[in-house]
């Protein structure tokens, strides 16, 4: 394998973006050697949506969130993961037995 260039030392932050704008980070990383970080104290991407729900339905879920103490909103995202996961390990299933 080809020795990798050292990377400069960059006065501002301006000169750094500059010159990876220009430079190939092959010449200067091993990204075989690279690792996935770990980031515990990152929090997820939100995004807000627009959803209509049956005023019976919404009642519904605010009763029902009121008996857990949490917010409807929380509780709805606690349903939709729910869901998610069983549909997600229900078509797991399905392609381990095919």
């Amino acid at each position: 394998m080809k020795a990798k260039k050292k990377i400069p030392k960059f006065v501002t932050d301006d000169a750094e973006r500059e010159f990876w704008a220009r430079a190939d980070a092959t010449e200067f990383i091993d990204w075989s050697q690279a690792r996935t970080p770990a980031m515990p104290q990152l929090k997820p991407t939100l995004k807000t949506i627009s959803l209509r729900l049956p005023e019976p339905m919404l009642r519904e879920l605010k009763l029902l969130a009121n008996k857990r103490d949490v917010p409807y909103q929380s509780l709805l995202k606690m349903f939709l993961a729910e869901r998610i996961e069983h549909e997600l390990r229900k078509a797991s299933a399905r392609k381990k037995r095919a």
